[in-house]
């Protein structure tokens, strides 16, 4: 297991406890009862350290490097997963995938960054930063969820969109503006999913749907702590104060109505059992279909153009 700087105790317990196991293993010393005692100790220590997470150590959390991505979320919820690839114009996008799957035998379309699993994964997947060819593929495999009358669930987790000057020339930002555009005029029901890092165009690029769900350690802002404490402090030293100001948590999107609903992740974060997370969401995502699939597609796109034109306030005084 990998540990963050805040998870220090637990990391602390855990050495402990492998010590111990050792210990008893070449002395042939029955260590059942001493084993037990640290794994309450440990519980209890990771409740205590999980009730009061700042909001940067939860940014931390959504970074974690053992933290489930998108095509783990599919494989571990859904059966049949097809990846579809290309945008039909320049290339195919390694930082976006999408394609049909079965959801208990229900076929979904499911588009979602994906980051990397390692060094040379995360360098062919551009560290889950899509380029303009990677929007237009997400908005073909939605034109084509529609048109088979297939329902779609996009999974979010992207320190934001490409920002390189190959991307800027071949139009990012019409990309991500014309995803926005479209999506809002899907006639089939649209579950957008936070599960990791939810920054600027990158996250609205696949982000606009009738319910926008948010994973408890996951964060969603127009900009990451570190770059806003660079623009304004012109330096990363301030990073912490940035995401206490950013007000980036799920708990403060879902205070603010910007998201629909928050997911709990299991105690310590969705990679302590990504089996459990994945059931979790699962469920959430089977239940908001449901839902959805009850009301008309006009109303749906009637209420999903009121749902985004009512966000934020205005003062003019």
């Amino acid at each position: 297991m990998q540990f963050l700087d805040f998870e220090k105790p637990i990391e602390d317990l855990y050495d402990q406890l492998e010590k111990l196991k050792e210990n008893g293993a070449k002395s042939g010393v029955d260590v059942t009862a001493t084993v037990k005692e640290y794994e309450q100790k440990i519980a209890a220590t990771r409740l205590e350290v999980y009730e009061h997470l700042t909001s940067y150590q939860k940014v931390l959390l959504s970074r974690h490097p053992d933290r489930p991505y998108t095509l783990a979320y599919i494989e571990k919820m859904c059966t049949n997963f097809v990846e579809l690839h290309g945008d039909r114009n320049v290339k195919d996008d390694k930082a976006m995938v999408g394609g049909f799957a079965e959801l208990d035998g229900e076929t979904v379309m499911f588009i979602g960054q994906q980051k990397g699993i390692n060094t040379k994964m995360r360098q062919i997947r551009n560290f889950g930063m899509a380029n303009p060819e990677g929007y237009r593929k997400a908005l073909r495999l939605m034109k084509l969820a529609e048109k088979f009358n297939k329902p779609i669930v996009t999974l979010i987790d992207t320190p934001g969109a490409y920002p390189g000057l190959e991307a800027e020339e071949r139009g990012q930002g019409e990309a991500i503006a014309r995803n926005i555009f479209e999506m809002v005029k899907l006639r089939v029901p649209v579950i957008c999913i936070i599960i990791g890092e939810g920054a600027s165009g990158g996250a609205l690029g696949i982000g606009i749907g009738d319910r926008i769900l948010m994973l408890e350690n996951s964060w969603y802002t127009v900009i990451s702590p570190e770059n806003c404490s660079t623009i304004l402090w012109r330096s990363w030293n301030f990073k912490e104060k940035a995401a206490e100001e950013l007000k980036l948590t799920s708990d403060h999107m879902s205070r603010f109505g910007l998201v629909d609903g928050v997911i709990k992740e299991p105690l310590g974060g969705a990679h302590v059992n990504q089996d459990e997370m994945a059931s979790i969401l699962k469920k959430a995502i089977k239940d908001t279909l449901a839902e959805l699939k009850k009301i008309d597609a006009d109303t749906r796109i009637e209420q999903r153009i009121d749902k985004f034109s009512n966000m934020g306030f205005f003062d003019e005084r």
